[in-house]
Formats: structure tokens, C-alpha cells, sequence
């Protein structure tokens, strides 16, 4: 039986918790009648402690769901930024038919209420462009809203008032739509099960979970660190993401100071595998949390705080590019430029600087 439910993604994009908090009601209606399995999915990482542990979903893996389920915060009359981005990447999807007959629906966390409609409207016509089939909530539940406090309900899909804050956002009643919403929704992906051809982007069943890597590796990477400055902890200029990390660990410099003065050899070791994490830690935010998307670290450069007559730069920047290799395999092999410096920036012991190629 658990062979013939639908599979349905529930994909999400949420700033502050709300979207999040009306999608684990959509997958609650969606496995209550036990004919459909439910799978929430960011479409970008999120540092927020609610979401930081959500699977970040791929545009390759969307042909494999018999229906899906889009949640969005209401930017301005329109989907989030984050949303946007993501159904920007579907392209080769729509030229190859991918979601063609597919379900969708849809659900909103707005903040005054203001331009809400306008917004799920802006979301179906993003999904009518791909030929989903568009289902809608319709005034299913209201009935059971209470009247005397403003709610998100609309006909297109459910919203929560996020920035009302005379009651719990979401309310009651707004939950309760959700759930329905849910409900109804897998009874339609249930239904078409199996009629829509999943063609599109190949699905590679095993492609290396990188979060698994790390995990098996015990690595774990550390909170993207905050500028320091008017500049941001990366750039992307086509294919190729530029960082610039130093030794910066729990808001502090990790041992400070130069070489054969302050700080010995193995200390600054220690100090190039923070600062590598640091970096690691920036590439996976900057391909949306998939580090599967690396395609190849192409340069790394480590700059060490170091005596003039220090010679072995080489050595301790092998700890990065060991680490590298660690966790991309062959993709992490790549180009080395080590030179010393008379002193680095926050007193740092060490400074790297890395070049990706990401798709």
C-alpha cells in the first residue's frame, strides 16, 4: 500500500518561521487519509535555527514528486525573492515538459494581508507557465474560521497574517485550512498519480549526499561568518564563486598572532582547518546549500602570518587542501598559490582565499 501513495513535495521558501509553520499543516492534511507521503524542502539554506536542518531541495528532483506544494512569504504583491530564484532555474524544465500535468498548489504567509490575492496569482502564473495543473483551495473550511479576527483565507490557497499579532500567527483557523488544503491536495496528486510522464532532467538516484559526507567525516561547518566590513562573504561571477575567509571561530579569532612569535606550527594548523571550514561553510551557502552543485574548487591561496625566513607555507596550508580533497573527492583538487605575510588583517594567523566552479 505505502508503494502506491503519492509522493509529494512540499517546497518552501521562509524568512521568519510562518511559511514554514502553514506547510508542516499542509503535510499533516496530506498524509491524513494515508494516501500520500509529504517531503518539506527549502529551496534555499536558512540560517534560522527553526529551518537550518530542512533539506534544501534541486530543480533536477522535482520530476520525481506526483504533486507539489509551493509556500512563499508575500514579497510586495509577489513571491519571495528566494522562490523566485529558484523557479528562475527551472528553465530547462519547462523546454523539456518536465512538470507538464503535474498538481500544484499553493500557500502564502503575508503581513498585513496587503496584496495577497495579487500575490497568489503571481505564483499560479509562474506554475501555468510550466502546465501544472493548478489546484485551488476554493472555501473549503471557512465555515469553521472565527469571524471576529482577521484571517488569511483566500480561494487560491491559504495565507497567514503574519504581522497581526492580536492572535498566534498562524491562527487557529488558518491552520485548519492549511490541513484541508493539504487534504484535498493529495486526493488530486493520488488521483493523477501515474498520468503525467516524468521526463525532464534525469534524476541520478545516487548522487552523493553531501550532508551524509560530512556527517560520516564528522565535519561540521560552522555558521557562515558576518562581514567585517562593506563587502560580502562571497561573489558569484558566472560559474565561479570567489571567498575570502580567516581564522574566525565562535566570533573570535582562533590563535591569534605570528608565527614563531605568538603562535607555533600546529597552532596554525589548527587555525587553516577553521578558516578552510569558514570557506566550506560560505560555498555551501552560496549553492543554496547543495554542495553537490560544486562542480570543481579550481584555486585555493593561503596566506600565512609568518617570519621572513619562514619557508614552510606549504605545510600548513596542506591541512586546507587535505581538507578539500576530503570532502569533494577529485572535484577538490586544484590549483595553490602559499606565500607569507608580515601581518593579516584581525591579527589572523592565516587567511585563504578560494575559487569554485559551481553549476
Amino acid at each position: 500500500m505505502a508503494q502506491n501513495k503519492a509522493k509529494i513535495l512540499v517546497l518552501i521558501h521562509s524568512d521568519n518561521g510562518g511559511t514554514y509553520e502553514l506547510a508542516k499543516e499542509i503535510a499533516k492534511g496530506i498524509e491524513s487519509e494515508n494516501n500520500a507521503n509529504s517531503y518539506i524542502k527549502l529551496v534555499k539554506a536558512s540560517q534560522n535555527p527553526a529551518l537550518k536542518d530542512l533539506p534544501v531541495a534541486t530543480v533536477d528532483e522535482l520530476t520525481s514528486y506526483d504533486g507539489i506544494a509551493f509556500g512563499s512569504p508575500v514579497y510586495c504583491g509577489n513571491i519571495s525573492t528566494g522562490m523566485s530564484e529558484f523557479l528562475s532555474k527551472t528553465v530547462q524544465l519547462w523546454t523539456n515538459h518536465g512538470l507538464e500535468g503535474v498538481p500544484a498548489t499553493v500557500f502564502m504567509s503575508a503581513g498585513s494581508g496587503a496584496g495577497k490575492e495579487l500575490a497568489l496569482q503571481a505564483f499560479w502564473n509562474s506554475l501555468a507557465v510550466h502546465g501544472m495543473v493548478l489546484v485551488s483551495n476554493g472555501i473549503r473550511g471557512t465555515e469553521e474560521l472565527n469571524k471576529s479576527i482577521p484571517q488569511g483565507n483566500t480561494v487560491l490557497g491559504v495565507t497567514s497574517m503574519a504581522s497581526l499579532k492580536d492572535v498566534e500567527r498562524p491562527t487557529k483557523g488558518e491552520r485548519r485550512l492549511a490541513e484541508l488544503q493539504g487534504q484535498h491536495f493529495a486526493k488530486v496528486a493520488f488521483a493523477l498519480k501515474d498520468t503525467h510522464s516524468k521526463k525532464g532532467i534525469p534524476v541520478v538516484e545516487n548522487q552523493q549526499n553531501f550532508n551524509d559526507i560530512l556527517k560520516q567525516k564528522n565535519i561540521v561547518l560552522p555558521q557562515v561568518p558576518k562581514p567585517a566590513g562593506n563587502y560580502k562573504p562571497f561573489v558569484r561571477s558566472g560559474n565561479l564563486v570567489f571567498i575570502n575567509q580567516v581564522a574566525l571561530k565562535d566570533g573570535k579569532i582562533l590563535n591569534p598572532g605570528k608565527l614563531g612569535v605568538e603562535v607555533n606550527e600546529q597552532q596554525v594548523k589548527d587555525a587553516t582547518k577553521v578558516t578552510m571550514l569558514n570557506v566550506l561553510s560560505v560555498l555551501k551557502e552560496a549553492v543554496g546549500g547543495d554542495l553537490g552543485k560544486v562542480k570543481q574548487c579550481v584555486q585555493l591561496t593561503g596566506i600565512f602570518n609568518t617570519k621572513d625566513d619562514y619557508t614552510e607555507h606549504a605545510d600548513l596550508m596542506n591541512i586546507a587542501s587535505d581538507l578539500t580533497v576530503e570532502v569533494f573527492g577529485d572535484k577538490g583538487k586544484h590549483a595553490r598559490a602559499t606565500f607569507g605575510a608580515s601581518s593579516i588583517p584581525v591579527n589572523s594567523s592565516v587567511e585563504i582565499q578560494a575559487v569554485f566552479e559551481v553549476e
